[in-house]
């Protein structure tokens, strides 16, 4: 009897695994951007506070968070190449991403500059006001005055761009996602909220 339930359930297996083989496919659903993949699974979302298509992802991105939990590392990316600000006003949003995140309140700092930029449609013009809209998030003013200048927050934003450079060739809009350090997702109209994590996560699984 055990027997024949493991060959029911090997035998279930293989339609799924075509399935998705069939579900994704490159040049539709993936490019293919280089040669080598990382040592471990990762995904890495290029986006910009100032992109209303990456503030609409931001429910998909929370769970993505929770499928890839244990399975692969995903990071925010802060691009500085966008038309709507100057370079150094989206380095200073960038700084103000891991200043959350140095001190784990990424999610909600995000949150309030996306809201603050699409919800309230308010304007940031320069460091100011990233100031004071950490500072209406929950961040001291000395602390952010302090932390923007450690040598801390200014290495992970110089790693952050580092990053930015290697896969600008790769990005033509975002966000854009780059899984294991190879694959660039592709979201065709027709796939759900759902798929496009599965897309991601089914990606991660990758070499």
């Amino acid at each position: 009897m055990k027997k024949f339930w493991l060959i029911a359930m090997l035998a279930a297996l293989i339609p799924l695994q075509a399935c998705s083989q069939e579900m994704y496919k490159e040049g539709k659903h993936y490019e293919v951007i280089s040669d080598k993949a990382t040592a471990s699974p990762e995904i890495l979302e290029f986006f910009s506070f100032w992109c209303n298509h990456c503030y609409n992802f931001e429910p998909i991105i929370a769970s993505l968070k929770k499928k890839a939990d244990g399975k692969a590392s995903f990071k925010k990316v802060h691009v500085n190449f966008m038309g709507f600000a100057s370079p150094e006003l989206q380095n200073t949003l960038s700084k103000a991403m891991l200043i959350g995140r140095h001190k784990d309140q990424e999610v909600a700092i995000n949150g309030a500059i996306f809201r603050y930029l699409h919800k309230t449609r308010a304007r940031i013009t320069n460091e100011n006001d990233v100031r004071n809209l950490l500072m209406a998030a929950g961040i001291d003013g000395t602390e952010y005055d302090k932390l923007s200048k450690s040598f801390g927050i200014n290495s992970m934003h110089r790693k952050n761009n580092e990053i930015v450079d290697k896969y600008r060739g790769s990005m033509n809009s975002v966000p854009t996602f780059i899984v294991n350090g190879k694959y660039k997702a592709t979201f065709t109209r027709d796939l759900k909220p759902d798929q496009m994590t599965d897309l991601l996560m089914w990606l991660t699984k990758m070499k």
